[in-house]
């Protein structure tokens, strides 16, 4: 599908975005994939990966600014959109700005999809937006839900939109990885609670899901990648297994476990090999065999949480990503 295609991915300097397009360009080769942010020196930066290679464009800009997304979209078939406020305490102490990127950018994004015949969508989404209790999640429920609607708001259009959704992206800015290899040789690592865990997955893992989303998505679904979890404890021990534990106790807007999967979903998610997909319940599209494929539905009251997780990552597989992921880590 992606191949000569033309792929457009807000807020690209991100982690996801450093991963997604050598990946893209590399089993795809797009005949262009614009970068879509509004920081200057990430797109400076970022560009020097890339060199003279025509398929790679750089675009300033800012989601919430519709005028300069429909610039950016004239020509586009495919959209990722990866763009958004997610610093959980950020989000908090700025709730108005976390709203103007959230929400309004993402009915801004739906709008000028539609308005450019854009064929397909994949909006980025976190576990946080599972019952949420923060801000920035309560946020990425209403973008999901805005996503999925827009659905049925394309009218006539061919133009579709899907959601992925995952949890603690391994290695990424800002991630806990990252934090402990840097308080290692303090010999003291911070832990919110001993009882904490956290679902762990790959920025290749993330990507590759978005490639399944466009290639078997309908309209309206929500893919969850099937990880596994690990204690906060064990991550700690992986990185620096002679630290001291100290608690410190959660943070606000924190949970004890992730959750992608709500209890209240599981009339409408269906498992299959690597994923779930919760289907959308307006119009009776969770009944729709184009939509269902070969999914079975999941028992009655499933609930998809990082503490009640059939697979876990062990210490040893984790400390065996580290080896191999140092040189990047807490980068992109």
């Amino acid at each position: 599908m992606l191949q000569n295609s033309s792929i457009l991915l807000t807020g690209g300097t991100g982690s996801f975005g450093h991963t997604f397009v050598p990946m893209t360009l590399a089993r795809y080769n797009p005949r262009r994939l614009i970068i879509y942010s509004r920081d200057e020196m990430k797109q400076w930066e970022m560009a020097k990966l890339y060199g003279d290679d025509p398929r790679v464009r750089f675009f300033i800009g800012d989601i919430r600014d519709q005028p300069r997304l429909d610039r950016a979209l004239d020509g586009v078939e495919y959209v990722v959109h990866a763009a958004a406020t997610k610093i959980v305490p950020t989000a908090e102490y700025n709730p108005f700005e976390c709203v103007k990127t959230n929400v309004m950018g993402a009915m801004n994004l739906i709008d000028a999809c539609i308005d450019h015949r854009v064929k397909r969508v994949v909006a980025l989404s976190t576990d946080k937006a599972s019952s949420p209790v923060n801000l920035y999640g309560a946020t990425k429920l209403a973008s999901d839900k805005l996503f999925i609607a827009g659905n049925s708001y394309s009218g006539k259009q061919d133009t579709r939109f899907s959601v992925v959704r995952y949890g603690n992206v391994m290695g990424s800015r800002g991630s806990v990885i990252p934090f402990f290899i840097s308080q290692a040789d303090k010999g003291v690592l911070p832990i919110t609670d001993p009882e904490m865990t956290r679902f762990m997955i790959t920025l290749e893992q993330g990507v590759e899901l978005v490639w399944h989303a466009l290639e078997d998505m309908v309209g309206g679904e929500i893919y969850v990648n099937k990880i596994p979890s690990m204690k906060i404890t064990e991550i700690a021990k992986a990185v620096a297994q002679d630290a001291r534990l100290e608690i410190v106790g959660i943070r606000p807007g924190e949970k004890l476990h992730e959750q992608m999967i709500g209890i209240e979903d599981a009339p409408f998610t269906y498992e299959y090999g690597g994923y779930y997909k919760i289907l959308p319940a307006i119009h009776q599209w969770c009944d729709d065999p184009a939509r269902i494929k070969t999914g079975k539905p999941v028992a009655e009251g499933f609930c998809y949480r990082s503490d009640n997780n059939s697979e876990w990552m062990t210490i040893e597989q984790l400390q065996s990503w580290i080896r191999h992921n140092r040189d990047r880590i807490g980068k992109i």
